[in-house]
């Protein structure tokens, strides 16, 4: 069936530095799957936080399921992510250092199934940023150049 990408967080990569990610399994109830199969998901404010040896995604915007009626679900409620034991334990002890949080960076289906994929990042301070276009631009120009020149 193969991987249909729903949503991503196009902010995250300038945002912040990327270090580790993981790829969970999403809880959802039965009208958020439909939205999110419809693409009606926003990642923008989103965060995962540990609480009781789970991780939850906290903030994330289901829209709600217009056939759905009186069955639907609360839009921004938090929901449960499927992750291994060692991995919540070891995202609670990256989460422990000063300036790092856990982020959702791209929400898809994959064999019919929501997964989230997630990753602990640390925050980019305004100089940072400023570099990061700098670099990328530099790049551009150069490729520019040489494809000028072919």
């Amino acid at each position: 069936m193969g991987i249909k990408v729903v949503a991503t967080n196009r902010k995250a990569r300038h945002e912040y530095f990327l270090m580790d990610e993981y790829e969970a399994g999403l809880v959802l109830q039965g009208s958020e799957i439909k939205s999110v199969r419809a693409g009606r998901i926003s990642l923008a404010q989103a965060y995962i936080r540990i609480e009781n040896n789970e991780a939850w995604l906290v903030d994330a915007h289901i829209a709600p399921y217009d056939q759905a009626a009186r069955f639907n679900h609360e839009p921004t409620r938090p929901r449960k992510l499927l992750l291994h034991r060692k991995e919540i334990s070891h995202l609670e002890a990256e989460v422990t250092q000063k300036g790092v949080t856990i982020i959702p960076l791209k929400v898809y289906l994959k064999d019919g199934l929501a997964k989230i994929e997630i990753a602990v990042a640390k925050g980019k301070k305004l100089y940072d940023k400023r570099d990061a276009i700098a670099k990328r631009d530099a790049q551009r120009e150069m490729e520019r150049h040489l494809n000028k020149r072919n």
